[in-house]
């Protein structure tokens, strides 16, 4: 009992009982709302996020569909459906950083 005590004590400050998969601070969250924004073209243009004030009318409603961390950065770097990939728009870190604020947003990331 220990043991599991011990592991989960370095474990969970660094983010792996994250459901994002990675930690994210403050710093991200926000640079992750920016960029839902502003990056071209806008994740806001199609999509409806009540936290980033975006009420996009092509793209699923995020608020309802509540995708965690992974799924949103997958999206973001293959595309889907007509949503276009980002992976040579954006560095991973700014990727991880609006798929980390996507699902903090929705309540994904528990």
């Amino acid at each position: 009992m220990g043991r599991l005590f011990a592991t989960l004590a370095v474990a969970l400050p660094l983010g792996l009982g994250a459901g994002a998969g990675w930690a994210a601070d403050a710093a991200e969250l926000a640079r992750g709302k920016e960029l839902f924004t502003k990056i071209q073209p806008a994740c806001a243009v199609c999509h409806t996020l009540q936290a980033a004030g975006a009420e996009g009318q092509v793209g699923p409603v995020l608020d309802e569909l509540k995708p965690d961390a992974p799924r949103v950065l997958r999206a973001l770097k293959a595309g889907i459906g007509v949503m276009p990939s980002y992976a040579e728009r954006m560095s991973e870190k700014d990727m991880k950083a609006v798929a980390s604020f996507v699902a903090h947003a929705t309540g994904a990331a528990k």
